[in-house]
């Protein structure tokens, strides 16, 4: 009876000691949670796509309420995310522009030549990694659908060889052009529609042997913008959309048609999934 009585009281005491510890513990390390935070958290798409420039949307979510990101700071949710968290952080939120991708490759197989069948794994990278080349073009869209594999909009898809996008789906998220081994995606602005469709590096002769629709790096674009939104590096042209007018005088000089204009870049990168 005594042992019993003694385990008891031993028992006891010990709850007594890890309870004030877990007290104390509790108290030394207690984070305070900032409601705004959660409230945040809960306007946001819960893409966790890093676009932002954080790891996910709970990062997003923590910057935003410490004041260390601006209210509008989410690409993906746009305009209407923006408001909510404004209001919630009692803030004007600007509003943003949505990006989306856009492929600079127009080497579908009507212009380009294979090399020939490729029967290793369909992974573009593992291709760029194994120093193989499918088509004639060793700048061109490899089309074996990396990107498309990452994308969690479905927003694109391999056609005629060469990966294109649908405007419509696409977030913006950035996760196509940080997959593409040959650095062909970038995002440009949703109301931006003149872009030059190469990434083609070598000069206008040696771009012709093995594409009929690569830049030739003419400068002919760069002559007729009246608005310094062209320039031409590396034998390469490119648009400056903070300067762009979207006037089309540079597409209607190009005489390779790589830079797209505004009538026809929806046909040309905007596929249904």
């Amino acid at each position: 009876m005594q042992i019993i009585v003694i385990t008891t009281v031993v028992i006891a005491i010990v709850g007594l000691i890890v309870g004030a510890g877990l007290v104390f513990t509790g108290k030394k390390f207690y984070v305070e949670v900032d409601e705004r935070e959660a409230a945040v958290r809960e306007c946001l798409p819960g893409n966790n796509c890093g676009a932002c420039g954080y790891a996910g949307c709970d990062a997003m979510a923590g910057a935003i309420a410490k004041g260390e990101a601006p209210v509008n700071g989410c690409p993906v949710g746009g305009a209407p995310v923006a408001e909510k968290i404004g209001a919630i952080m009692g803030a004007s939120a600007d509003a943003v522009e949505r990006n989306v991708a856009f492929v600079r490759c127009k080497g579908t197989c009507d212009v380009t030549h294979n090399q020939g069948n490729y029967v290793g794994i369909k992974d573009c990278r593992a291709a760029v990694m194994a120093g193989i080349n499918v088509t004639d073009c060793s700048y061109g869209c490899l089309g074996f659908g990396s990107c498309q594999a990452v994308c969690p909009q479905h927003a694109i898809r391999v056609v005629n060889g060469v990966a294109v996008v649908s405007r419509k789906l696409c977030v913006g998220c950035g996760l196509c052009v940080k997959t593409c081994p040959r650095g062909l995606i970038e995002l440009v602005p949703e109301s931006k529609h003149v872009a030059v469709q190469c990434s083609n590096h070598d000069r206008g002769p040696m771009v012709k042997k093995v594409c009929s629709a690569g830049c030739i790096g003419c400068m002919l674009c760069v002559k007729q913008c009246e608005h310094q939104a062209i320039t031409v590096t590396n034998n390469l042209a490119h648009v400056n959309y903070a300067n762009c007018a979207q006037c089309d005088k540079c597409v209607s000089k190009c005489p390779a048609k790589v830079i797209t204009p505004s009538l026809n870049f929806g046909k040309e990168q905007d596929v249904p999934a």
